[in-house]
């Protein structure tokens, strides 16, 4: 076998090595989904099995964290990538580092179903809507980040602030109902931090959003403004 027909083997073999871990990405982002997706309808059923089951998954979605966060670190030891590669694997471990805290916030909703049993709780309606904003927003992230697609990342970035601006809807209804029954502080602080976590989905997302513009445009958007994100979205 000589040098070239070497280079390209090898190089066949990196790339196949980087699309598996990215397919693992999405398995686990999809693992993810679904287990958000059931944390906000147990919070409407109160069906106890369905949030043991959803604290049961948490466990395979850390196991794959680990595995996938095992799988760079040896591409990085042994590949040593450069450029746009080793962009790939950063998005990769920072991806699903923002996967397995959404992943902690939907069994932890489960958890605070189980404890609060029986318990009566204020009206959760909007509270649920809040959640399935936040659902949509993880499955457009997770499509943008399987197509590595820049304009649905920015789309999902810019919807971070349509999601700020209902959780301090949320927060306002809640403290007007704490306020009308003081009884029941102790269960509304149980939803306000339900509202919270989810929220914190919302800056997940755009976290994933910026991982994929990173890949794509070489360019760390975390503190840039409005007009700089325009500019540097216009180029080619």
């Amino acid at each position: 076998m000589d040098n070239l027909t070497l280079g390209r083997h090898i190089s066949g073999q990196f790339n196949a090595e980087l699309e598996s871990i990215r397919n693992q990405v999405m398995v686990m982002g999809g693992l993810v989904e679904e287990q958000l997706n059931s944390s906000l309808e147990v919070l409407s059923s109160q069906d106890l099995e369905a949030a043991r089951r959803i604290i049961d998954t948490d466990k395979s979605v850390n196991s794959m964290e680990v595995a996938i966060d095992e799988s760079c670190t040896r591409i990085i030891a042994k590949r040593q990538p450069a450029a746009s590669d080793l962009r790939l694997v950063m998005a990769i471990i920072k991806t699903i580092t923002d996967l397995e805290r959404i992943g902690d916030v939907a069994e932890r909703i489960a958890r605070t179903v189980i404890e609060n049993q029986n318990k009566k709780t204020p009206p959760l309606v909007s509270l649920e809507n809040f959640g399935r904003h936040t659902v949509r927003m993880l499955h457009d992230v997770l499509d943008a980040f399987a197509r590595m697609d820049v304009d649905a990342a920015v789309k999902v970035y810019q919807e971070d602030v349509k999601v700020d601006r209902e959780y301090e809807s949320i927060i306002r209804e809640l403290m007007t109902y704490m306020m009308e029954d003081p009884r029941s502080i102790p269960q509304v602080l149980n939803v306000l931090w339900c509202a919270r976590a989810l929220e914190r989905v919302g800056d997940r997302c755009q976290n994933i959003s910026e991982y994929i513009i990173y890949f794509v445009k070489g360019k760390d958007i975390r503190h840039i403004n409005h007009d700089e994100l325009e500019k540097l979205l216009a180029q080619s």
